[in-house]
Order: C-alpha cells, then sequence, then structure tokens
C-alpha cells in the first residue's frame, strides 16, 4: 500500500505544475493466474469471481492528444492458484494452492482507437483502446515443501502488461472504462515451481512447464475524473 500512496502524490504533483488535460480516478476488478498451478484457462468467470478479495488502485492519465494518453497505475492485486480448479486429473489429485499479493507499479501508453477530447463533448464519447508499458511488481516468492507450497521472502521483477478495453463520458468531468489485461511476467516462480530462481542454498524441487512462464490477468473497471484547461496538443 505505502507504494500506492507514494506514487499518488508524486504524480499529482507533477500533474498540478503542469496543467492540462488529465484523468485520475480508481480501478476495481479481479485477478485471474495462469502458470503451472491451478486453471491454465485465460479467461474463466469463475477464477475471478471465486476470490475473497478484490483488486484495486489508483489511475493516473495525461491526454497528450485525442488518440493517446501517458498512463500510471498503482494497484494492489490478489491472485491465487488452486489445482482443484483445474480440468486436468493429474492437477486435481497433486492438490497444490497458494494465494499471493501483488503490488504492481506501470507507466505506459494508452491508444484510442476513436477521437478522445474531452473539451469538444458535443456528444457522448467512447472508444476502444490499447495499453501497454515498462511494469514492475512486488510480491513474494514461493517453494514446495513436504507436498505444499510455501510462502517466502519478498522478491521484485517486471511484467509485459497486454491490455485492452473501451471507455465512455458519463458526464463532462466522469470516464466509465472496463478493461481486461493480460500480464506477462520474467518470471516462472510466482507459484512456487521454478525454485531456481530464489537464491537460496537449499534446493527445492521443481515442477510444471519450465519453457512458460507465469501470467496474471486484471478484468475490471475505471472510474476516473477529469481535469485541466484545454490543451494544445504537440505532434507527438
Amino acid at each position: 500500500m505505502r507504494y500506492i500512496l507514494v506514487s499518488i502524490y508524486l504524480c499529482f504533483g507533477i500533474s498540478l505544475a503542469n496543467a492540462q488535460t488529465y484523468e485520475a480516478g480508481l480501478v476495481f476488478g479481479g485477478t485471474n493466474f495462469v502458470g503451472d498451478v491451478g486453471s491454465s484457462s485465460f479467461i474463466n468467470p469463475k477464477d475471478y469471481s471465486s476470490q475473497d478479495k478484490v483488486s484495486y488502485g489508483a489511475i493516473l492519465k495525461w491526454n497528450r492528444s485525442p488518440r493517446h494518453a501517458f498512463r500510471f497505475t498503482a494497484m494492489k492485486i490478489n491472485t491465487f492458484g488452486s489445482d482443484f480448479r483445474s480440468d486436468e486429473p493429474r492437477k486435481q489429485n497433486r492438490g497444490y494452492t497458494f494465494e499471493t499479493d501483488i503490488t504492481e507499479l506501470s507507466l505506459g501508453l494508452e491508444f484510442n482507437f476513436f477521437e478522445w477530447d474531452l473539451h469538444e463533448l458535443k456528444r457522448p464519447l467512447i472508444t476502444p483502446y490499447l495499453y501497454t508499458g515498462p511494469t514492475y511488481f512486488f510480491t513474494n516468492e514461493f517453494y514446495l515443501d513436504r507436498g505444499q507450497l510455501v510462502e517466502g521472502n519478498s522478491t521484485s521483477n517486471f511484467a509485459i502488461p497486454l491490455i485492452i478495453g473501451v471507455k465512455g463520458t458519463l458526464s463532462r468531468h466522469w470516464v466509465l472504462a472496463a478493461e481486461f489485461g493480460a500480464r506477462y511476467t520474467l518470471t516462472d516462480n510466482l507459484d512456487g515451481s521454478a525454485p531456481d530462481e530464489i537464491n537460496s542454498l537449499t534446493i527445492y524441487p521443481t515442477f510444471g512447464n519450465s519453457n512458460m512462464n507465469d501470467w496474471y490477468i486484471f478484468s475490471g473497471i475505471t472510474l476516473t475524473y477529469t481535469f485541466g484547461r484545454k490543451p494544445c496538443y504537440c505532434n507527438f
């Protein structure tokens, strides 16, 4: 949580010093894990609704032109894996489970398919969009001990987000969006299947497919408030 609060403070400080057109708001939704533990489905509503915790965060956008915006998000993500939710009998018999929190910081570019000019609201605006950009996350590592996945020390790594969404104006100052985004991580040990990534003298057993890194997938909504004077858009 402290990463989220510090990041929001810094971004708002920058935004107030350079008045343009901004959006600031909140993100809510659920997160699914795809790796060597649990279901391998990227799109399965049961995997999102079965969690007792939601993923949440803050979002800030600078609409640099009607077609693109620079975007920063800070999120607290709760995800889990359970072999009992898999369709594979081998995984069901194995019965590995884990649950972890991920703190994610992401800064990148959001591209609008249609014109998005919040100062020309002669009619409601709506557009699909894509987002990607450098993403860094903090979580805890796992390892297999006596047939159970055990939570270890804190760790961090990079991820590459591939996000698609649709957003629309509710009024001149409020924007609602729904998005689905897969994060490809640069690690295979979010679920403890590749403990050779752990800096430890102890040798833990490996399992699963070593040729595929782990993913976590967020699906949810964002509600943002717009502010700032009408910008003079430049050619970048």
